[in-house]
């Protein structure tokens, strides 16, 4: 398991695990950051990552990536 800044760009990865406060995580879980799902990085600047989940394009500070673990 490994927080999401460290994963290959274009690699799918499946959500291991979601951390942080319980707002952050119904946040990220609203955003379609669920575990046992799908993310895909398309790229990553300067920490922050750029993700497609559930059909979205989303951008995702370094911040919240670190919590999510693939």
């Amino acid at each position: 398991m490994m927080p999401l800044t460290l994963a290959e760009v274009g690699e799918e990865n499946i959500i291991r695990k979601v951390g942080g406060k319980q707002e952050v995580k119904a946040h990220l879980e609203n955003l379609g950051f669920v575990v046992g799902g799908a993310v895909t990085v398309v790229s990553a600047i300067g920490g922050n990552v750029i993700v497609n989940v559930k059909d979205s394009r989303i951008a995702v500070s370094r911040e919240m990536a670190q919590r999510i673990m693939v």
